[in-house]
């Protein structure tokens, strides 16, 4: 088939969610450690002009016990269209478990609750040990200096692994452009050292698997990196930033 027949720019994703993902994979520095805490700051510089979801979001793995993620959301089921998430799976495929979130949910989700962000804001994604097998996820509106405590999840791993960040649209690939903006990305060890990743790996979900080609990730000159739907994708698969 033609390349050109393969660069799906229009139209919905046809991939098994619905939504076509890019993703920013952390290499640390060899030798890092025990992670106990990921932390990045993010900012949606544009708000999405269509009703259809955004999900922007850190993810982290509980090794031999799931995977989770968070981040905020365009989400027409909350006021305003302003969501935060923090769920996750476990090593057998079924949701993680968590305490209740004090921060209300309209549609009464335990993962995803009513949360106000703003376009233009820096909101400060934080998941940390908070007990035996025991991870609290964070949001801090860096502007107001607040911190939201989304709630705890349950996953019995002693340390965290394989961070990354990633952008999940449920739009049309030819909808308006969104960019959102990632930075300060860092770890904690078990030790309290502090480690910003030695790059960041690209990764486009592929044509096979439903992923938009008009996606791109792409670093600022302030050190973020900007991960933009409907543009020209100028950073190749696999590319280290």
């Amino acid at each position: 088939m033609p390349l050109w027949r393969r660069a799906r720019t229009r139209g919905f994703p046809p991939s098994g969610n619905g939504a076509s993902s890019f993703h920013l994979g952390w290499t640390l520095p060899p030798g890092a450690g025990h992670l106990v805490e990921a932390g990045v700051t993010l900012e949606v510089l544009t708000t999405p002009a269509v009703d259809h979801l955004y999900f922007w979001a850190l993810q982290v793995a509980f090794p031999g016990a799931g995977a989770a993620h968070l981040g905020l959301q365009w989400n027409d089921r909350h006021p305003g269209f302003g969501a935060v998430n923090w769920g996750g799976y476990a090593g057998d495929g079924s949701l993680l478990t968590g305490t209740e979130s004090s921060l209300p949910s309209t549609p009464d989700d335990p993962n995803t609750r009513d949360y106000a962000w703003e376009p233009g804001r820096r909101y400060r994604l934080a998941v940390r040990r908070g007990g035996d097998g025991v991870w609290r996820g964070e949001v801090t509106d860096l502007a107001a200096g607040h911190t939201s405590a989304v709630r705890d999840l349950i996953a019995t791993a002693p340390f965290l692994g394989d961070p990354m960040v990633w952008s999940e649209v449920f739009a049309r690939c030819d909808d308006p452009s969104v960019t959102a903006r990632w930075s300060d990305f860092e770890v904690v060890t078990d030790r309290g050292d502090r480690i910003a990743p030695a790059a960041l790996t690209v990764n486009y979900q592929s044509h096979a698997d439903g992923g938009c080609a008009n996606t791109a990730s792409v670093p600022d000159d302030r050190g973020g990196v900007l991960q933009i739907t409907n543009t020209e994708r100028l950073t190749a698969q696999g590319a280290t930033l």
